[in-house]
Order: C-alpha cells, then sequence, then structure tokens
C-alpha cells in the first residue's frame, strides 16, 4: 500500500476512534499532498509524500523551540504529540556508520578530494540517502570525509 493511501486509511481510522489529534495531523499532510496533485497535475509518488513528512517535521520542530522560548507548554506538548505521528511514517534514519560507509563510497566513485567537490558529494549523498538522513548530518560527514 502506499504511503499516500496508508494516511488515507489512517485518517479514516482516527476518526472512528475519535482521536482527534491525529485526525487533524493527517489532515494537515493530506493538504499538502491534494495541493501538489492540483498544483502539478500529476500523481504523488511515495518520494514525495516523504519530503512532504519530513519538511512537516521540520516545521514542527521549528515551533516547538519557538513555543519553548514563549514559554507556551500546551503548545509544545501538541507539537511534540504531532511530531511523533509524523515519523510514524517516516522510515527510520539511518546511524551514522552507515551514512559514513555511504558517504566513503560515494566520494570515492566521484574521486572527490577537497572541499571544491562538496557540492558533488552532497547532491549524490541526497539522492542515495533519501529521507533516511537530513542535509546537516550528510554536511558534517561529507566536511570531516573531504578535509
Amino acid at each position: 500500500m502506499s504511503l499516500n493511501k496508508q494516511i488515507k486509511s489512517d485518517i479514516k481510522d482516527a476518526m472512528r476512534a475519535k482521536d482527534v489529534l491525529k485526525r487533524d495531523t493527517l489532515r494537515n499532510i493530506q493538504v499538502l499532498v491534494k495541493q501538489i496533485e492540483v498544483d502539478e497535475r500529476r500523481e504523488v509518488s511515495d518520494s514525495d509524500v516523504e519530503k512532504l513528512l519530513l519538511k512537516y517535521a521540520k516545521q514542527r520542530e521549528d515551533a516547538i523551540v519557538q513555543f519553548r522560548e514563549a514559554k507556551r507548554d500546551d503548545l509544545v506538548a501538541k507539537d511534540q504529540e504531532e511530531l511523533k505521528i509524523v515519523k510514524s511514517y517516516l522510515p527510520e534514519p539511518m546511524d551514522d556508520a552507515q551514512l559514513q560507509s555511504i558517504i566513503s563510497t560515494i566520494v570515492a566513485t566521484l574521486g572527490a578530494t577537497s572541499m571544491k567537490d562538496m557540492g558533488k558529494v552532497m547532491g549524490s549523498a541526497k539522492e542515495a540517502v533519501g529521507s533516511r538522513a537530513d542535509g546537516g548530518r550528510i554536511n558534517i560527514i561529507v566536511k570531516q570525509l573531504l578535509s
């Protein structure tokens, strides 16, 4: 079952269970999916949905930081619960050893030797890893390997 269909099914299940937070969170994601389908007039793939989930998760993380600074613990708790829901649809993140192994292979394949090659390595690494590691972690490992 595709990720999009899974989310639609889980919205129905949340409605039956009267789980308002999960229903609303998944509906927000579904709105983003629908927007792509309408704007670009195409069917979304699982990788598109994963990108949307990552973007939504990042927004929730940023909001949590801002709500903590504003001492709004009620909103922090709500966004943390939303973040848990969103992360349940994302693949497990890679550990650093796996990530370093993949990036080392990419560096060797591209023949990268200096920081000038960082852009090529970053692009290939993001493509190879997908949503299993964020750009910040990839960036740190690439810098370590190229310096």
